[in-house]
């Protein structure tokens, strides 16, 4: 059982760093970059979401006290960011990549949609952090 906790875990740092990381890169450039990146960020946002209700599963089970409460808000926010990534950003790719859209209108789309996620991103990483303490 150990064993599945240490590899749940490292997936669920791994992916969640690649994806906070890249959500936070592309909002300080604008989100240049935005379409060579999307599909490897909604695949670290899926993998970071499954790890960590497993992980959830595994470590809180039968709880809901303030950490669990804390870790809830912190999983709304990253819901809610890939959410948005998806739905925004996704979009706007989809429309340049067939030409249907203006240029400039959809690098804004997917520039908003990176700093919304990434706010959104730093949310749930203070939450993982303080649900230890609390």
């Amino acid at each position: 059982m150990q064993i599945v906790l240490i590899i749940a875990l490292s997936l669920h740092v791994l992916s969640s760093v690649f994806w906070a990381g890249s959500s936070f890169a592309l909002a300080r450039t604008g989100g240049v970059g935005g379409e060579q990146l999307f599909r490897p960020q909604m695949g670290a946002a899926v993998i970071a979401v499954l790890t960590g209700g497993y992980l959830g599963h595994l470590v809180h089970e039968g709880t809901f006290g303030t950490p669990e409460k804390i870790l809830a808000i912190g999983a709304v926010a990253a819901l809610v960011a890939a959410g948005v990534q998806g739905l925004i950003a996704g979009r706007a790719i989809r429309s340049l990549r067939s030409g249907t859209a203006d240029e400039a209108a959809a690098r804004s789309r997917i520039a908003t949609a990176q700093r919304l996620a990434a706010a959104l991103l730093a949310v749930t990483a203070i939450c993982m952090g303080a649900a230890r303490y609390a």
